[in-house]
């Protein structure tokens, strides 16, 4: 549920995502909240996930990383976006325990359309390399 990574360092992340037709989050047009949340999820790994990549390592080949949301401490859904809507999604890592080849860390994401502010939520993940 990302198609682009705006802007990504260790600490913050924003990504864009386009909504379309064929998405399998869209219901009637709509995007819905399960979208937003895996939205939210794609757009945060990409903090935590970077670590288990060497820098020249562009394409990830070799590395085999899972991630899952451990738990949602707070989601937050203000707006269904519609079918053509770009979302810009911002993620902030609140806090981070690694320990050889996992990460288990909390996370604050924003996501907006255009003009409004669609959901904003706390999630905590789970990321291994396996």
């Amino acid at each position: 549920m990302v198609n682009k990574i705006i802007d990504l360092n260790k600490e913050t992340v924003t990504t864009e995502f386009k909504v379309t037709e064929d998405c399998i989050f869209v219901k009637d047009n709509k995007f819905t909240e399960s979208g937003i949340i895996e939205n939210a999820a794609q757009s945060c790994s990409a903090i935590v996930g970077q670590d288990f990549f060497a820098a020249d390592d562009l394409e990830g080949e070799g590395n085999s990383v899972i991630g899952f949301i451990s738990g949602i401490k707070r989601a937050n859904i203000f707006l269904l976006p519609r079918t053509g809507d770009t979302l810009t999604t911002k993620a902030k890592l609140l806090s981070n325990y690694s320990s050889g080849n996992f990460s288990i860390c909390t996370m604050e994401c924003k996501i907006y359309t255009e003009k409004e502010l669609v959901a904003d939520c706390i999630l905590n993940f789970l990321i291994q390399e396996v």
